[in-house]
């Protein structure tokens, strides 16, 4: 394959990450690729649905978003696509030299299986990117993907490298967990005072708001005095009430590259796992524990089983098994800055150590060497 590989990423949305959290670490990826000498083209679908909810929902914010995003990654060359009639052209011209073709699981199926029929034309690997639960809780909607004709699996997990190996039978699979952009993930030099006493970044959804009023909401609200900040998109009204009621400052959607900022001047962060990756797909942590990691933040999670021993718990971050132990957790490390501190600088050595885009850009070299 040679020393420069020519990469090919097609991807929901690069410009936008509302309610695309994989942005943080497929950006990250991209550009730590170039560094290292290769050549890399992003593509995403003209009118994409992340990037027209950004703009229809976000009002000014839009804006700011996509400029930062543009003045933070100018060095990537993103390019649209149609799905229709022009799609074939264009992926013709496009994967014309193309030695690796990664696909994320969020584009359309219909596009996924379009790059793959000029696989034998071009002679490109192609390999899937799954960063989603659904090949364990909606596995049927892989099928619509003609997976055979993928190299490989890039799986964010071991749980869901095994149900690509021994459910879809696919012999090529690799745990490749996403990571920490540290070039904008990052402490500052002096950590200024806390203006937050707690803060949590995430999305409001029917599978985790049981676990939201337990160790968010209920723990909050015995606490009058503890300043609380969310954010996320897409709240529901319920949602949004049940933070007012408890005297959370609810503030909407957060642009990722905004998001360390925010890390930065909270004294807490917080994790709620979402409910598969508590149960079935224990070991995968979702990206806010890179981000808020990689900021230096001091994290409380909720329960996950760390079974890939990825940090290194109760060192790197602290767990809470209920909404009890939540707040005896915050009022403990409200109270100590000591503690607080040694938690956080823990808790970015490991990233930096293990899980940066870096250290995953140099893992998917050696993948690709070895597929080829």
């Amino acid at each position: 394959m040679g020393a420069c590989i020519r990469f090919r990423f097609f991807a929901h949305s690069w410009i936008s990450d509302w309610n695309h959290g994989s942005a943080h670490f497929l950006r990250g990826l991209a550009r730590e690729l170039l560094r290292a000498g290769h050549e890399v083209r992003c593509y995403e679908e003209l009118g994409s649905w992340s990037l027209t909810s950004l703009v229809t929902e976000e009002g000014h914010l839009a804006g700011q978003a996509i400029e930062q995003f543009r003045r933070e990654f100018s060095e990537l060359d993103v390019r649209f696509y149609q799905r229709g009639e022009s799609l074939p052209e264009t992926l013709e011209d496009e994967l014309r030299y193309a030695d690796v073709v990664i696909i994320h699981e969020w584009t359309e199926p219909e596009v996924a299986n379009a790059i793959l029929s000029f696989k034998v034309r071009y002679g490109f690997r192609a390999l899937l990117h799954d960063t989603h639960h659904r090949a364990y809780t909606k596995a049927s909607e892989l099928l619509r993907f003609q997976l055979h004709l993928f190299d490989g699996v890039l799986a964010f997990g071991e749980a869901i490298r095994r149900i690509y190996l021994e459910n879809f039978g696919m012999p090529r699979t690799w745990t490749f967990h996403q990571a920490a952009d540290v070039t904008h993930f990052h402490p500052p030099l002096q950590a200024p005072d806390p203006e937050i006493d707690v803060l949590w970044i995430g999305n409001w959804n029917e599978e985790r708001s049981a676990d939201l009023m337990e160790f968010v909401v209920n723990p909050i609200s015995e606490m009058p005095n503890c300043k609380t900040v969310v954010h996320g998109a897409r709240y529901p009204a319920h949602g949004r009430e049940a933070l007012a009621s408890a005297g959370i400052d609810y503030r909407g959607y957060l642009p990722n590259l905004m998001a360390p900022a925010v890390y930065v001047h909270s004294a807490l962060s917080l994790h709620v796992a979402r409910p598969p990756y508590a149960n079935g797909l224990s070991g995968i942590p979702a990206i806010r524990v890179f981000e808020a990691l990689a900021c230096g933040s001091t994290l409380i999670c909720t329960p996950w089983n760390d079974t890939e021993q990825l940090f290194r718990g109760g060192e790197d971050y602290l767990v809470a098994d209920s909404g009890t132990e939540m707040k005896t957790k915050i009022v403990r490390l409200l109270r100590d800055v000591a503690a607080r501190r040694q938690i956080g600088a823990k808790g970015r050595e490991t990233i930096l150590r293990r899980h940066t885009c870096a250290h995953r850009a140099q893992q998917l070299v050696d993948i690709c060497e070895e597929v080829a």
